[in-house]
């Protein structure tokens, strides 16, 4: 009889037990679930700017092929109705915006989509003609504009690119033509160089090595100034857009009175 007794006396306290095992779970469910609303939305964010980093990828395609299209435009407008230098300026301009924005393989893909587009339109040998050099020039131009570099090193390193694409025309023009340009180019300096002496008083006649010497540097100090407009019209046109390059000299300030 004390048995059964013992026994009936020990059945609610495992009931009791039991049920109050089984109400902690559910307590630690509620917690658990709490403390997880409770928390930062950390994965939240990280979706958000997955999400966003993917929404660039479209606005990037899209700028690039318009700038690309548009320096291939400016091309084919100066080559069919020429305006003077005055649109030769904005050859390499749309390109180095395109690496301003977007970086150098944006950049490398709109010189590429430029030369493309001329080359359906204009044939493969004015496509050639303005990738180099002025697709090289817009990619190099961009480069050293956000990296931060002083005008003497981007109008330095664009002189020696432009320098190489006035003698890549003439030689693929020369052999086009089956003619070799540079010896009418001597030529013509030669009488300029005789003109000169004549005027100075030198009764000695200009060399052939002196005339090339004349030749190579009239060719650099043309791609220099070149350059340095192409830096003035990118300097007033790109702060406007929001895409500044680096600021110019002090005398250039005060020479084109720009404030920055």
């Amino acid at each position: 009889m004390e048995n059964s007794h013992d026994e009936s006396e020990s059945k609610p306290l495992n009931n009791n037990t039991d049920s109050s095992e089984e109400v902690n779970p559910n307590e630690q469910l509620t917690e658990g679930t709490s403390q997880q609303n409770d928390s930062p939305d950390q994965p939240l964010q990280g979706i958000s700017d997955r999400v966003y980093q993917e929404g660039k990828t479209p606005l990037s395609m899209v700028e690039t092929a318009f700038l690309a299209s548009t320096a291939s435009l400016i091309w084919l407008i100066n080559y069919y109705f020429p305006l003077g230098p005055l649109l030769r300026i904005f050859f390499p301009i749309p390109i180095a915006l395109v690496y301003l924005r977007w970086g150098h393989r944006a950049s490398w893909m709109s010189a590429l989509v430029s030369g493309l587009l001329l080359s359906v339109l204009m044939g493969p040998t004015r496509s050639i003609l303005f990738f180099i050099p002025y697709g090289l020039m817009g990619v190099q131009l961009g480069a050293l504009w956000r990296r931060g570099s002083n005008w003497l090193l981007s109008i330095g390193i664009g002189g020696l690119i432009g320098t190489f694409g006035f003698f890549f025309r003439f030689w693929l023009l020369s052999i086009l033509l089956g003619e070799d340009l540079w010896v009418y180019l001597m030529t013509q300096i030669t009488e300029i160089a005789e003109w000169v002496f004549v005027k100075l008083g030198f009764l000695a006649q200009p060399n052939l090595l002196l005339v090339q010497a004349i030749a190579l540097a009239m060719v650099i100090l043309n791609n220099m100034i070149y350059l340095f407009v192409v830096h003035l019209v990118a300097l007033l046109l790109l702060d406007r857009l929001g895409n500044p390059i680096p600021r110019p000299p002090r005398w250039v300030q005060v020479l084109v009175d720009y404030d920055y």
